[in-house]
C-alpha cells in the first residue's frame, strides 16, 4: 500500500553575517508573501538594548508582525534551547495562520538549535558555575575561555573568548556528563518536524562587508548609544547584564569608566563588529543546505533574485523535502 507523503508547511531562514541586510531582505520578503518575522538575533531578544543591537524600529515594523524581540529583561540569561523552544511555539501559531514564518538573524547556534535540535544536556549546577565565575574574576578574563580549550577544543572554537556564559555552560556539560558538549550535540537531538526549510544566505564581498560595518558603528554611536548606555545604567541594569557583554555595548561602558576615549570606543567596537562578522560567515559555511547570494539584501537586484528563488520553490510541492 502506497503511503501519502507527509504534509510539510514551509520555513524560510535568512543568514548571514552583521550588516549583510538580513532585516532590509527579510522585511521585503514578508511584504511579497504574507510572511511573519521570527527573530534570531540573541541580542534583540532583550527589551531597552536598540540602538547597539540595530533592531528595526517601530516603523520600519509597521504592518509586519515581528516575534521573539523585547522579550527578556537584561538581566536574564538565555539557552539555545531556551530560545528553540520559544521559537517553535511561535512557528506553530504563525503557520496556523497560513502566513509563511521568516526566521531572521545571525546567530547561528540558535538556529541550529532551532531547526536540529540539541542534546539534552545536564542541568544547570549553581554552585560549579559560581566557582567559575570566581576563577575567572580571580584569574583574569579569559581563564575559563583556555579551560574550555583544553576540556573541549571544538565547543572552545565557536565559542567568543569574551562570552563568559556560553562558555561556562559548555565547562558545565564536559563536567557533569563526562563528555565533550561538541560530541553531545550530535546524540539525542529533536530536530524540527513537519517543515521543509529553505535557508537564503548573503555573502556581500567582504571588504564592501567591512566598510559598512564601519559605516553602521559609527552611526550607532552618533544615534546615541552612549546615551542609551547611560539610561539603562540608570535603570539599575548591571554593567555585567548579558547584552553590556557584546560590541558596541562593551567599548560604550569602557568609554564611560574612563578607559578608552570615544574615538577608541568606535573604532574598537568596529574591529570587533568585523571579527565578529568573520566568525559568523565561517559558522554558516558550515552550515548545509544554504543557498547563497553574493551581495547585501538592501540591494534591489539581489531581493529581486531572492524573491525569484523564494517563489519558484514554494510552487513546487516536490520541493519540500521533510526537515
Amino acid at each position: 500500500m502506497n503511503r501519502k507523503p507527509a504534509v510539510v508547511a514551509p520555513l524560510a531562514a535568512i543568514v548571514g553575517p552583521t550588516a549583510s541586510g538580513k532585516s532590509s531582505l527579510a522585511l521585503h520578503l514578508a511584504r511579497q508573501f504574507h510572511g511573519e518575522i521570527l527573530n534570531c538575533d540573541s541580542l534583540q531578544l532583550y527589551r531597552n538594548f536598540d540602538i547597539g543591537t540595530a533592531k528595526p524600529s517601530p516603523a520600519e515594523r509597521e504592518g509586519i508582525p515581528h516575534h521573539l524581540l523585547d522579550i527578556l529583561e537584561p538581566a536574564e540569561q538565555f539557552s539555545a534551547g531556551e530560545y528553540a523552544r520559544r521559537a517553535r511555539e511561535v512557528l506553530a501559531e504563525v503557520t496556523g495562520r497560513g502566513r509563511l514564518p521568516l526566521v531572521v538573524g545571525g546567530t547561528g547556534f540558535y538556529l541550529r538549535a532551532f531547526i536540529d535540535g540539541l542534546f539534552a544536556g545536564p542541568a544547570r549546577h549553581p554552585e560549579l558555575r559560581e566557582r567559575l565565575r570566581e576563577r575567572e574574576t580571580r584569574k583574569g578574563p579569559g581563564y575559563v575561555h583556555r579551560l574550555l580549550g583544553r576540556l573541549d577544543p571544538v565547543s572552545a572554537s565557536h565559542i567568543h573568548p569574551h562570552d563568559v556564559p556560553k562558555t561556562i555552560r559548555a565547562i558545565e556539560v564536559c563536567l557533569l556528563a563526562r563528555n565533550r558538549m561538541s560530541e553531545l550535540h550530535h546524540q539525542g537531538r529533536q530536530a524540527l518536524a513537519g517543515y521543509a526549510v529553505l535557508k537564503l544566505g548573503l555573502n556581500p564581498p567582504r571588504a564592501e562587508l567591512y566598510e559598512r560595518i564601519n559605516h553602521r558603528t559609527q552611526a550607532l554611536f552618533d544615534r546615541g548609544l552612549v546615551n542609551e548606555v547611560c539610561d539603562l545604567l540608570a535603570k539599575g541594569y548591571a554593567a555585567t547584564a548579558p547584552p553590556f557583554q557584546s560590541h558596541g555595548y562593551r567599548q560604550t561602558l569602557d568609554y564611560l569608566l574612563g578607559k578608552i576615549s570615544l574615538r577608541d570606543a568606535v573604532r574598537y567596537a568596529q574591529a570587533a563588529t568585523r571579527q565578529y562578522a568573520k566568525r559568523q560567515t565561517t559558522w554558516f559555511r558550515q552550515e548545509p543546505g544554504i543557498v547563497w547570494f553574493s551581495g547585501f539584501g538592501s540591494d534591489p537586484p539581489i531581493q529581486a533574485e531572492i524573491t525569484r528563488t523564494l517563489a519558484e520553490w514554494l510552487d513546487g510541492p516536490e520541493k519540500f523535502p521533510q526537515q
